[in-house]
């Protein structure tokens, strides 16, 4: 099975990841794009919904509230905090373009009903992770201390050169607190647009075992297995993270044949 996809661009909701049509049975990810003035309707059926605005403003209109100018950045290496709203499951809500806008949209199946959320930047928590030469910075932009009952959505800004989540980890078994069972997806962009990362994906049997070139405006779902990230020289690179599972948050554990790196 192939696990990268690649968004094409469009105009309006384009869906990229969907249960039943993917590998994921828990987490769906599309992109909404829109020109100055164009606006959307859109309706989360029975997911809860996060939208991270990626590029440009919008206005939404949830229920009788209306939300104003939300975005920060023309591109995501313009601000590491990007701003974003989240929706609960059998929810409508109209979105409008103030200038050319671009949303990850990203979703999982829920039973419990929460409410409406703007989550402006001064929300966003940045960390650096890791070390030279597997050091990025992240973000954690929906996770529980949001209305999200399920979701967890952050960003990654690599290090130029760098790998990302090394030593390579995984999230595929109930061994609670120290791993959780939890689907992910990455989407990848980069400054300047021709750059590329290597993302590694691979299970301990060798049932999967893949090494995919992304490129700006890809993804690579994660149902299960160890995963990390090698971004190339020269280039900023960036990619969206987002979960879900049996559990929120980050629990997952380390490949044992290369966890000694970690303590190194």
């Amino acid at each position: 099975m192939n696990y990268k996809k690649s968004y094409n661009g469009g105009t309006g909701y384009t869906p990229i990841c969907k249960i039943g049509e993917c590998s994921l049975k828990k987490l769906e990810f599309g992109i909404i794009e829109l020109e100055a003035g164009g606006s959307i309707t859109f309706d989360t059926l029975d997911k809860e919904t996060a939208f991270i605005m990626l590029e440009g403003h919008c206005d939404v209109c949830v229920d009788d509230t209306k939300w104003e100018n939300i975005g920060n950045r023309s591109n995501v290496f313009e601000n590491r905090k990007a701003e974003s709203f989240y929706m609960p499951r059998d929810q409508k809500l109209e979105i409008k373009a103030l200038d050319h806008i671009k949303i990850a949209v990203c979703a999982t199946p829920v039973t419990e009903k929460t409410e409406p959320q703007l989550l402006r930047e001064d929300h966003v928590v940045l960390k650096l992770l890791g070390k030279v030469p597997y050091e990025r910075e992240t973000s954690f932009i929906i996770d529980g201390n949001t209305n999200a009952k399920v979701l967890t959505i952050g960003e990654a800004y690599v290090t130029e050169g760098n790998w990302a989540g090394f030593p390579p980890h995984k999230h595929d078994v109930n061994n609670m607190p120290h791993e959780c069972i939890a689907e992910e997806i990455y989407y990848f962009l980069f400054d300047p647009k021709q750059g590329f990362a290597v993302q590694c994906l691979y299970t301990a049997d060798g049932e999967i075992d893949e090494a995919y070139k992304v490129k700006n405006d890809e993804l690579v779902e994660f149902p299960k297995g160890y995963h990390t990230t090698v971004a190339t020289p020269g280039y900023q690179s960036y990619f969206l993270w987002l979960m879900a599972g049996d559990y929120q948050g980050f629990n997952r554990s380390n490949d044992p044949e290369h966890d000694w790196v970690a303590n190194k």
